[in-house]
């Protein structure tokens, strides 16, 4: 019974492996020029902030320098100081006004009736 049983599919030919084009190597290639800039732009960034500290630091520097108290130089007396003569007018006085100033604010807590009254009264000197 087991005699007379054959396989009858076809023999294949043996297969050839096919040539696999993976992208790994152009990634690595554009990742690689990605850190580069990446790391051109740190540098960059770094640079410039060093260049601001240093800048900082000189104009800190010259700041404590010019606060440094120094002697002032002595005036010359050989030539007297003469005070020039104003071109303004004298300042006229005035009397002080004492009234009140009439505004709604004032007049709607007054109810009619004065808050302050000043009345002037001679009085005997001290003795």
């Amino acid at each position: 019974m087991y005699a007379s049983y054959q396989s009858k599919s076809p023999t294949r030919e043996s297969t050839k492996p096919q040539e696999v084009k993976l992208h790994t190597q152009q990634r690595a290639t554009k990742r690689a020029m990605f850190n580069y800039m990446v790391a051109a732009k740190l540098g960059i960034l770094e640079q410039r902030r060093k260049q601001e500290e240093m800048l900082h630091k000189e104009e800190i520097r010259l700041l404590r320098k010019e606060m440094i108290p120094r002697a002032q130089l002595m005036p010359f007396f050989d030539r007297p100081f003469i005070p020039q003569r104003s071109s303004r007018p004298l300042t006229i006085p005035k009397e002080p006004s004492f009234r009140m100033m009439s505004s709604k604010s004032f007049t709607a807590c007054r109810s009619g009736t004065p808050i302050y009254s000043f009345q002037h009264t001679t009085q005997a000197p001290i003795k």
